[in-house]
């Protein structure tokens, strides 16, 4: 009797020490798959045509917070979640609520790009000229803290002008880790000089970096109406997806009739960039029932192709190739 008794308060025990598991937060998050939505519905360019069969479509990821539980046994995870602490979404010294700013910023920014490829694509005159590498987040413990501050211009390094992200990892990338650099800074009207010395990459040895993250400036002047709204999501990753549903709504036929989920960042000169999360985005894609996904040639397409299935990969490295890519494929009745 003693021992069923035993038994008993060791299982109302465990399922109380299960229950508080799963109910307290870890210091981790899960990255969750989200179904691919189409873009049609969410871009409006003026003159426009009505939105054929198929479709643009922007995958994303649901970050939320883990469970205890769900740290330590991984088996209790969603299908095709993925852990990462906290560092990995939020530099040190920073918040939740300033990620999402910037992932807001960011949005802007990749919006205004995409329509300017776009339209340039289409035939339009318009004016996009690149203004420096724009600083959209600095770490709290590298050189470039409390020198930097996020939306300030990189304009030059030691005398040479900077016109593009590339043009900085370029200059920076001449110096040894460990020597310093004069970069001229414009925020607002007004412009400085501050010396940073630099430190080796944690991720490439022997890279020189300052620790900042940046995007590039441009002063772009459209010839037509773009509004995209996607209701409050974050970050620069449907970019490519929103330039082809720009040419869509306009030209018409890009999509070939088919259900065509993009990710991949779009820089001015019409380059697509490497984002993350695709394992995520193409478990959402194949979800949602989609034809075929575009992602950022590389490692990008190396990751979509392991979680794909049947779901068709189309690796790209630039908006127009992304463009040709989709006229090779056959047209779907």
């Amino acid at each position: 009797m003693r021992s069923g008794r035993l038994v008993a308060f060791g299982l109302v025990l465990g399922a109380i020490v299960v229950g508080a598991l799963w109910m307290l937060p870890s210091d981790s998050y899960l990255l969750l798959p989200d179904r691919a939505k189409p873009l049609a519905e969410r871009v409006t360019v003026e003159g426009e045509q009505p939105s054929p069969p198929g479709g643009i479509y922007y995958v994303d990821v649901v970050v939320r917070q883990a469970s205890l539980l769900e740290e330590l046994v991984p088996a209790l995870r969603p299908d095709g979640a993925d852990i990462v602490p906290r560092h990995a979404l939020v530099a040190p010294g920073s918040t939740f609520r300033d990620r999402r700013e910037q992932n807001l910023r960011q949005m802007d920014r990749s919006q205004e790009v995409a329509a300017a490829v776009a339209l340039r694509e289409l035939g339009h005159d318009v004016r996009a000229e690149p203004e420096g590498a724009l600083v959209v987040a600095v770490g709290s413990d590298v050189p470039a803290a409390g020198k930097l501050e996020p939306t300030e211009v990189i304009v030059a390094v030691d005398g040479e002008p900077v016109r593009t992200p590339d043009d900085l990892r370029r200059l920076i990338a001449e110096r040894e880790p460990g020597e310093a650099v004069t970069l001229r800074v414009r925020a607002g009207d007004e412009t400085r000089e501050v010396e940073i010395t630099t430190i080796e990459s944690p991720e490439e040895a022997g890279r020189p970096i300052v620790g900042i993250q940046v995007e590039q400036s441009a002063e772009i002047e459209l010839p037509l109406d773009v509004e995209i709204d996607l209701g409050g999501v974050g970050g620069p990753s449907a970019g490519l997806a929103f330039a082809l549903d720009v040419v869509e709504e306009v030209r018409g036929d890009v999509d070939r009739g088919l259900r065509v989920a993009v990710t991949g960042e779009l820089e001015l000169d019409g380059d697509v960039v490497s984002v993350g999360g695709v394992k995520q985005k193409i478990l959402g894609a194949r979800r949602s029932g989609v034809d075929v996904f575009l992602v950022p040639a590389g490692e990008n397409a190396e990751v979509a192709r392991r979680h794909a299935g049947d779901l068709r990969v189309i690796p790209v490295e630039s908006f127009r190739q992304a463009l040709q890519r989709l006229t090779t494929l056959p047209k779907k009745s």
